[in-house]
């Protein structure tokens, strides 16, 4: 039997404070831990129709994103794929094309992974900042560990890098 592809996708805007949390998520993932073939991280930015592809590509999906669901900023969320149209407001997202409609496309398409979203209460995404909110960053370590369990689930391994890697971010 083949490996699962173990797609893991941060979306959000950059610009927006914790609306940009799932790539900086991606972020730390990629400079600080080793992943096996089967996992793809992906920075999902605020790509809208172009994330239908690689989501299409994948056997199962891990989407980091905020989540308004009301509860106190900071709560993180293990949402499963059957809860997602229950429990996520229909535009939870600034985002062009928000995970639920995403999801819809592909499933028309007829390449829907398997899907489950660790998200956050956002404490601040409408005002100008490259800043993730100290609520947020206090919850990153959380929201990391969450996501590898996802991994593990899946059928994905991970190690912590040796030395982390620092890439070169511009903003």
């Amino acid at each position: 039997m083949a490996e699962k592809h173990i797609l893991v996708m941060g979306v959000g805007n950059l610009l927006l404070g914790d609306e940009g949390t799932g790539v900086r998520v991606i972020e730390k993932l990629e400079d600080e831990y080793v992943f096996s073939q089967n996992v793809e991280l992906y920075d999902g930015g605020t790509l809208g129709l172009r994330l239908l592809e690689p989501i299409g590509q994948a056997d199962f999906a891990i989407l980091i994103d905020i989540v308004r669901a009301g509860g106190a900023p900071g709560t993180v969320y293990r949402i499963e794929e059957k809860d997602l149209f229950k429990k996520i407001p229909y535009k939870c997202s600034l985002h062009e094309l928000n995970i639920v409609e995403a999801l819809i496309f592909a499933e028309e398409l007829g390449n829907k992974p398997e899907t489950v979203v660790i998200g956050i209460e956002p404490e601040e995404f409408s005002s100008c900042s490259t800043q993730l909110s100290a609520t947020v960053l206090n919850r990153m370590e959380d929201i990391v560990s969450a996501v590898l369990k996802e991994i593990e689930r899946a059928g994905g391994t991970w190690k912590k890098a040796v030395e982390p890697i620092k890439a070169l971010r511009i903003l």
